[in-house]
C-alpha cells in the first residue's frame, strides 16, 4: 500500500481529529445560519488547507536540513566528534561517580 494511501487512512480513521472538528469548530458556525453544515465543512476545509501548507513547509525545511547536515561530510565529521566527546564525558562521569 502506498505511503499516501496510508496517510489518508490514518487521518480518516484517527478519532482525535474527528473529536477536534466536532468539539472546536461548531463554536465558529453562525447561530441560525441557513446552512450550518456548509459552514462547518468550509471551516474544516480551511483548517485542512492551513495544515497542509504547514506540512509542506516542514517538508521543505526537512529537505534543506538533510542537504545541509546529513549529506555534508564536514558536518557529519563534527557530529561524530561531538557525540564521541559527549559519550566519553558521560563515561568518565559514570566511572568517577560514587553510589
Amino acid at each position: 500500500m502506498g505511503l499516501i494511501v496510508k496517510a489518508i487512512l490514518l487521518n480518516i480513521l484517527n478519532p482525535k481529529l474527528t473529536i477536534f472538528f466536532l468539539a472546536f469548530l461548531p463554536q465558529f458556525v453562525e447561530q441560525g445560519a441557513s446552512s450550518p453544515l456548509a459552514q462547518l465543512l468550509l471551516l474544516s476545509g480551511v483548517f485542512m488547507a492551513m495544515t497542509f501548507a504547514v506540512f509542506v513547509v516542514y517538508g521543505f525545511l526537512a529537505h534543506t536540513f538533510r542537504k545541509a547536515v546529513i549529506e555534508s561530510p564536514r558536518v557529519q565529521s563534527w557530529l561524530r566528534r561531538g557525540f564521541a566527546v559527549t559519550f566519553a564525558g558521560l563515561g568518565a562521569q559514570l566511572a568517577l561517580s560514587e553510589r
